[in-house]
């Protein structure tokens, strides 16, 4: 029986984080002339594009129109990516790869991230969507972490079954959707700091540190 490999996007395989505080601040901004902190959205972090805009907006008292604010900040992100490159993370080609050349290693994207905002940045890295057995977006599901309905739909669409599938995060609320299935995950240090990824199987500050070898004797 096969194995699967699950990749979140911001934060695992392109270092998006900054940029997306950064779009969110100047959206806070122009929309509600409201000064707010890029540390300020680091605790929804992997919650998906909406909460992750609404949650701020709440702590500082401010009535958001949630739908025009991901547009704002989405055009925002775009703007400042076209200034900047956001090549993989570090050993996220490698991994990908490998399970590409692996017929009993399956390989999926799982991110909270609305679809037009994260395909642009997948391809953007160098990779490609044909290597992805399954791509799974914000817009395929009703809940977003840390709720594990995102990677229970992944590993579905993929015929493996939880137990079977490693998972890559880099935020809380990804860890816990992963574990909530009994997936084994591993956690990178890009966005938040170790101690609050402590629900990882394995902790790391980049995907260089691994190998597909290692990470499939986990999966299976």
């Amino acid at each position: 029986m096969g194995w699967a490999m699950i990749f979140d996007v911001d934060g695992v395989v392109a270092d998006t984080e900054t940029l997306n505080a950064r779009a969110s601040v100047m959206m806070m901004q122009e929309l509600y002339s409201t000064q707010v902190q890029a540390e300020d959205y680091r605790e929804f972090v992997g919650t998906g594009d909406e909460r992750y805009v609404e949650g701020v907006a709440e702590k500082y008292g401010v009535a958001m129109d949630v739908e025009a604010a991901v547009q704002r900040r989405k055009e925002n992100f775009f703007t400042l990516l076209a200034d900047e490159s956001l090549p993989a993370m570090p050993g996220v080609m490698d991994l990908v790869l490998a399970a590409c050349e692996d017929d009993e290693t399956k390989v999926a994207i799982a991110t909270s991230g609305n679809r037009d905002k994260q395909i642009p940045v997948i391809l953007g890295t160098g990779l490609r969507l044909e290597w992805f057995d399954v791509v799974v977006t914000g817009d395929d599901v009703s809940r977003k972490k840390p709720d594990p309905q995102i990677y229970r739909i992944a590993a579905d669409r993929l015929g493996v079954p939880p137990c079977r599938c490693v998972v890559f995060e880099d935020a809380p609320a990804g860890v816990a959707a992963a574990k909530a299935l009994g997936m084994w995950c591993v956690a990178v240090t890009s966005s938040v700091d170790a101690d609050q990824l402590g629900g990882a199987d394995k902790i790391v500050d980049s995907l260089a540190e691994i190998d597909a070898a290692s990470v499939g004797v986990a999966g299976k």
